[in-house]
């Protein structure tokens, strides 16, 4: 194999294993920490400074300004925060992506297989996962730095190319040059920081004269600006089929980085000097790793500077960009999002309020079809059968959703136990699903048949339908709050319903006897009081989850405010 074969496989080997590193860190610290980024993105008031703040920590974690980014998406298009918020936490997370250029500046050669073991020793040794996942995120940070040195071995030979010499001199004179290669590299591997680590190890890369940078400072930048610009590639692809302000969201995100790095682009030679000054002094290719961290973590830090106060400048101009339709978009917003599954604390989030929005329909539904029970009427009916089939496609998405976070394996162990309780209450959701559609066939038969009840038999199946509808709403707040003090309320309609059933079959044959009510009427009549005391069944199977302490406790913190549960 030749040198230049050896050479670009080198590279990529080494950048294979940089990512590699990077993905198991990230993972590990995500698993380890994921739960107080819950915490973290809950300290969000409607002061950006504070959002800042949100980003930055939580992209410490994550190790990924994309990542971030994804998962402010997700949050923006569930309806969880709000675009002047999630723009702030954007900006922090660009400061907090800079974290990897510094930690890489750092010369660690002598630790690194040292590092490797301690992590393989923790993770292979360690029973609680939380010491697992801290062994995994330390053995990925050592094996990130193997990636480094690999890149930076097979790249000392370029430095006395002149071919590449001639290509980098070219780069470094005509800054747009450098940008755009940026730009297109980190497009291209989908990850600012890799392409950043490049930069680093092939800028302290010896010039002929074996101290100054093969590329210098200000060759650097300009391609480290270009980077900043290929990593909002991702954001975009993430706003791909969500609503209008998620795809704001994406576009303020490369307005952002766009905007900054083409006013850099002008201060460049000044911009380099002040690095210069503010960073370590030495040779160049010795301080020059940590110059382009500092580069890097100034550029975003004055950007971030710039922008907060003008947070509804920018909203303006997304506002702008992509303005609001002319119809209303739809009244119900659906949450699930496939690009934050690998996020499982984002996912769990979006699941809860889709399970909310699931049981609403529910609510919804059983409301048809007792309107269709007591007025009558094919179109009512057909109502109740849209209401149905959007109830059963719900069920389906978050049913398949829960599949794919369990296959994502992004979950830790509380995680994957929450998620299988999310499951129980789905399926004790779709038992109540198949009740409600059972009241609707019976209603269905009673229309098409022109069965007529008594005035006094219609009383009771109205207010059974109230007693039933009451027992369900405060169930789904059961579902929501994991109120334990609400699990009595329950038993108390429970009870009503099993009296109430009890006196409508003394009633109903009372009234046959009188002559009141036609004997053929006494299947139907049984069958709607029947699947009524099956939901109430399946209420109470709520109910006792409840008291195991198994509810949404991933529902997000705007969404607490008690449901209205009707008077009966």
């Amino acid at each position: 194999m030749n040198s230049t074969f050896m050479t670009l496989f080198g590279l990529l080997g080494g950048l294979a294993l940089f990512l590699f590193g990077m993905e198991m860190m990230s993972d590990g610290l995500q698993k380890a920490a994921g739960e107080r980024m819950r915490y973290i993105l809950g300290l969000l008031t409607r002061n950006p400074i504070m959002g800042v703040l949100a980003g930055t920590l939580v992209t410490a974690v994550l190790q990924s300004s994309s990542a971030t980014t994804v998962m402010v998406i997700g949050f923006v298009s569930a309806g969880l925060m709000t675009l002047p918020q999630a723009i702030s936490i954007i900006l922090g997370a660009n400061i907090g992506t800079t974290i990897t250029a510094q930690i890489i500046a750092f010369d660690i050669s002598d630790y690194i297989y040292p590092i490797i073991f301690i992590g393989f020793f923790i993770g292979f040794l360690a029973k609680k996962e939380i010491i697992k996942n801290i062994g995994n995120t330390i053995l990925g940070f050592g094996i990130l730095f193997i990636g480094i040195e690999t890149m930076g071995t097979t790249m000392k030979p370029l430095a006395s190319s002149p071919f590449f010499l001639d290509m980098i001199g070219k780069v470094a004179d005509i800054p747009v040059l450098g940008l755009l290669l940026g730009a297109g590299i980190t497009l291209v591997v989908q990850s600012s920081s890799a392409v950043i680590a490049v930069l680093q190890n092939f800028a302290a890369q010896a010039g002929p004269d074996g101290v100054s940078s093969i590329l210098g400072l200000a060759g650097a930048i300009p391609i480290l600006l270009g980077s900043n610009i290929g990593t909002t590639i991702t954001a975009l692809l993430a706003c791909i089929g969500q609503n209008r302000d998620a795809k704001r969201t994406a576009i303020a995100h490369t307005v952002f980085n766009v905007t900054g790095s083409v006013l850099f682009m002008f201060i460049i030679p000044w911009y380099a000097k002040l690095v210069t000054i503010i960073s370590p002094k030495g040779n160049e290719v010795d301080v020059i790793s940590r110059q382009i961290a500092n580069a890097h973590t100034g550029f975003n830090v004055v950007n971030t500077i710039i922008w907060i106060p003008l947070i509804w400048l920018m909203v303006k101009i997304v506002m702008w960009i992509l303005p609001d339709k002319d119809r209303e978009e739809k009244e119900e917003t659906r949450f699930l999002d496939v690009n934050v599954v690998n996020q499982p604390v984002v996912a769990l989030h979006l699941v809860s309020k889709e399970i909310i929005y699931y049981a609403m329909q529910m609510e919804k539904f059983l409301g048809e079809i007792k309107q269709a029970m007591l007025e009558g009427g094919l179109e009512l009916l057909d109502q109740a059968d849209m209401r149905l089939e959007k109830v059963k496609s719900t069920h389906e998405d978050i049913y398949n959703y829960l599949l794919s976070l369990f296959a994502g394996g992004a979950m830790n162990e509380d995680q994957s136990a929450h998620a299988m309780e999310i499951m129980y209450m789905v399926e004790d959701l779709e038992r109540i699903s198949r009740c409600m559609e059972e009241l609707l066939s019976i209603t269905r038969e009673k229309t098409m048949k022109n069965f007529h009840f008594s005035k006094r038999a219609m009383e009771e199946i109205e207010e059974s339908f109230d007693v039933i509808t009451s027992m369900y709403m405060e169930s789904v707040h059961l579902i929501m709050y994991g109120d334990k003090e609400a699990v009595s309320d329950v038993e108390r309609y429970m009870k009503r319903i099993a009296k109430l059933e009890k006196n409508v079959r003394k009633n109903h044959k009372k009234r046959i006897k009188e002559g009141n009510c036609r004997p053929e009427f006494t299947n139907i009549f049984a069958n709607i009081f029947h699947s009524m005391e099956r939901i109430g069944e399946n209420c109470s199977n709520i109910k006792d989850s409840v008291a195991d302490d198994m509810y949404l406790k991933y529902l997000p913190e705007m969404d607490t405010n008690r449901i209205i549960v009707p008077e009966i």
